[in-house]
């Protein structure tokens, strides 16, 4: 049975497309013991392997509060894929960045963005089509919540 309220409105398939794609990169991460939201923080950090991450600018960019970062960071730290140190002059912020151990996980994962493509099986135009609109909602509602 299908709910007609449900199926005409945006945020239920919006919410449910979310919990399946997460679902789907579980086994894709397994090997590794990470989970999703560990591996999108990881690969924030991959992209920028020479850089230390304040933890609020890390989790602006994940869009995560630090209620979930701050627990998050411990574990990856616990398994040896991050480091945190107090910034120097300031030990209200810490800074974040990838062990050796942490970027040597990025080449473990290397296929995980095809095989999650080929998942969805959406051709590369409608994919980034999806992209470019899922960005465009996000902004606006960022937008609209600081006014």
């Amino acid at each position: 049975m299908k709910s007609d309220q449900l199926e005409k409105s945006l945020c239920f398939p919006l919410y449910a497309a979310a919990k399946e794609v997460i679902r789907q990169y579980a086994p894709l991460l397994e090997s590794t013991g990470l989970t999703y939201t560990q591996y999108i923080t990881m690969t924030a950090l991959w992209e920028y392997p020479d850089t230390a991450f304040d933890v609020g600018d890390l989790g602006s960019m994940l869009c995560l509060d630090s209620g979930t970062l701050t627990p998050l960071l411990k574990r990856l730290e616990s398994k040896g894929y991050i480091v945190r140190e107090a910034f120097r002059g300031d030990r209200r912020h810490t800074l974040v960045r990838c062990t050796d151990e942490g970027l040597r996980l990025k080449d473990a994962l290397s296929a995980v963005p095809e095989r999650m493509q080929q998942c969805c099986k959406l051709d590369a135009r409608d994919a980034g089509e999806l992209c470019r609109l899922l960005h465009l909602l996000l902004d606006n509602l960022n937008n609209q919540n600081k006014e």
